[in-house]
């Protein structure tokens, strides 16, 4: 058996041993130039390397911009705090308290690194303004000190990331979603056959673009040409989920035998050559060729402008979007998890100042310290409670070798250089445990910990009795955060997906009541898009992945359709006084949605009859809204929305 073998066998992962190795190696390289430059709190550089990795180096270098940049603004307004304060600890702890709320909400806003750089703005103050309350004259020196140990830190990181960590492998996910694409136009192309196995396969693609999907920012790091490739892997994404709503509710039986062919064509195009104006092209024509389904037409268009602006054929980037062929980027916000979370975290810090100010304790600001970032850093995890655990085993782990190493290895240290080296060996037994699948999440914070414990600076002070409580106070803070997570706003995948799921069917009410909704329908489209496969994403996290989100969120899509179809007819002159009169009854019910789907079912099948009397076809996408609605009337019934679905 190999030593990769052996290895995987017990739990590590071979690829992340290079990465924790190299990252506790640069930790150590961190302290020891931030301890060479005269630096007051060294620690903090090798905490600042410990932040920022990344097994990637434009994530990495993207990951310590924002480092830099939070800590500034963080540094500026402890420091900015403190003076305000005047030395008075109430005015101290709502000032910061108020920051760092304001800094979760805007952190779970925002996507990507820039939400880290805001969650670290937050606790940076608390750094500033917490660790030295007796001395607030100090404030601009130790201001002063956390911003170079950072940026110590932030350039030993990106130099050894520079040298020794790999790039991005970009690559390996447009590949993947080539092969989504080619599986989708090939279910397109195919004839009718079994409904069932139709669908496991629609709903296996809709996974994996879900999951796709969810590491896409990732992938963008590091410079304005890789957003912009995301940007256009994204738009791919999304007109493929217009592919699969069409082939659950669309007449796919119908679809013109040569459509069929250019369709099959451009699947086995992009098998064997990639991404090509030869795909393009066909696509093109298998547009063409189904212009009396204008439905089918615009899924098939839309894909093909999203192709064409991946390989470059489209010179403006946003002419697809204004065309109306292709997806626009418009990403969800979650703005209700974001205020619960501003809420949970200035809640939790005004009772922990609170408490601190009452009793006097000495380690209140610890106490303080520990909890705003437990409570900031994590809050845009689906699952923080269950994190919470890893990181309280992982922080209690490193008190115990900050005790370990102050009372029992220290003291045999004759300069502070030699504290510094004998720090090194605790911060390297994090390599093994940061490259094992269990004990990966609580590895960081077990580093963390033991560097905010231990300053190597001559003479050695305090009891055993101060330190013990000082690291008792730093190790709390993960403990209230568990329960704060657990029962302030609880947080977790399922809890996320029902509230996801409440935002689409209620912004679906909002676009049934808009005057303006056909001038805003790609902005509607673009941000569906996403929640659909946000959806999808958090179900699995979840444990409730299955037919009952995706066909509810399909659901959702096609009477969006319907919506601006309904809105449309309003507008064209041939449209009689009496299907008018239904297309408005079937718009107000639509506003009313959640809770009484059934009216809306009725209204839109009064629509249907109405259009059928006077001879007319029957609409492709009222009959798709009516289809997909009649099978999921219990995803828009509120006591409903938050039943767990079963596999296919």
């Amino acid at each position: 058996m190999s030593t990769v073998e052996n290895l995987s066998r017990y739990g590590f992962i071979p690829d992340r041993l290079s990465f924790a190795t190299r990252t506790a190696l640069a930790a150590c390289l961190a302290l020891l130039f931030a301890w060479l430059l005269g630096l007051e709190h060294p620690q903090w550089s090798a905490m600042t390397v410990f932040a920022a990795a990344q097994p990637t180096r434009m994530q990495l270098l993207e990951k310590s911009f924002f480092r830099a940049a939070g800590t500034l603004a963080g540094t500026v307004v402890g420091v900015l705090l403190v003076v305000f304060s005047g030395g008075e600890p109430w005015i101290l702890v709502i000032g910061l308290s108020a920051w760092i709320g304001v800094c979760v909400f805007c952190g779970n806003v925002i996507r990507g690194f820039a939400s880290y750089g805001v969650l670290l703005a937050g606790y940076s103050a608390a750094m500033v303004a917490l660790l030295d309350t007796a001395h607030p004259d100090k404030v601009l020196a130790l201001g002063g000190d956390r911003l170079l140990t950072v940026l110590t830190g932030v350039v030993t990181a990106a130099l050894v990331g520079l040298l020794f960590s790999p790039r991005q492998a970009e690559h390996s996910v447009a590949a993947r979603i080539r092969q989504l694409t080619a599986a989708a136009l090939d279910l397109l192309a195919a004839e009718r056959g079994s409904a069932e196995a139709n669908e496991v396969q629609q709903r296996r693609i809709l996974r994996e673009l879900a999951a796709v999907e969810d590491g896409l920012d990732q992938h963008g790091a590091g410079s304005i040409g890789a957003r912009r490739s995301v940007r256009s892997l994204r738009t791919i994404v999304w007109s493929l989920v217009d592919v699969l709503i069409w082939l659950r509710y669309g007449d796919a039986a119908s679809i013109d035998p040569q459509a069929r062919r250019l369709l099959a064509e451009a699947s086995r195009k992009l098998d064997a050559d990639g991404l090509t104006p030869d795909v393009v092209a066909l696509l093109e024509e298998a547009g063409r060729c189904v212009e009396g389904r204008p439905v089918l037409q615009s899924v098939i268009m839309r894909a093909s402008a999203a192709v064409s602006q991946r390989i470059g054929i489209t010179d403006d980037e946003e002419t697809p979007s204004h065309s109306g062929q292709g997806p626009r980027v418009i990403l969800h916000r979650d703005w209700i998890g974001a205020r619960q979370a501003s809420i949970r975290a200035t809640g939790v810090l005004l009772l922990l100042g609170f408490v601190w100010l009452v009793t006097g304790w000495h380690a209140g600001p610890l106490l303080l310290l520990g909890t705003s970032v437990m409570a900031s850093v994590f809050s845009t995890w689906e699952n923080p409670a269950l994190i919470m655990r890893h990181v309280l085993v992982g922080q209690v782990f490193g008190a115990a070798a900050a005790l370990a190493c102050h009372w029992l290895v220290w003291p045999y240290a004759s300069s502070e250089f030699e504290l510094v080296l004998m720090l090194m060996p605790f911060m390297l037994l994090v390599i093994l445990p940061l490259a094992h699948r269990r004990m990966m999440l609580g590895a960081t914070d077990y580093c963390m910990v033991l560097l905010l414990l231990s300053q190597p600076v001559l003479p050695l002070t305090g009891t055993f009795g101060e330190s013990l409580s000082r690291a008792a106070a730093v190790i709390a803070g993960p403990l209230i955060a568990l329960i704060a997570y657990r029962y302030a706003f609880p947080a977790n995948a399922s809890r996320r997906l029902d509230m996801l799921v409440r935002m689409m069917v209620r912004d679906l009410q909002d676009v049934a009541g808009a005057a303006d909704a056909l001038e805003r329908r790609n902005i509607w489209h673009a941000r569906m898009s996403h929640r659909l496969l946000r959806a999808v994403s958090l179900a699995g996290k979840a444990g409730r992945i299955g037919a009952v989100t995706e066909e509810g969120g399909i659901t959702v899509f096609s009477l969006g359709a319907c919506i601006f179809r309904l809105k449309q007819m309003q507008r064209e002159e041939q449209t009689s006084p009496a299907v008018s009169r239904a297309i408005g009854v079937a718009l107000r019910r639509l506003q009313t949605l959640e809770g009484h789907p059934e009216k809306v079912l009725q209204a839109l099948d009064r629509v249907a009859q109405r259009r059928a009397a006077e001879g007319q076809r029957e609409d492709g996408a009222i009959r798709s809204a009516r289809i997909s609605l009649r099978q999921n009337l219990d995803f828009f019934r509120p006591s409903k929305l938050s039943l767990p679905s079963v596999l296919p």
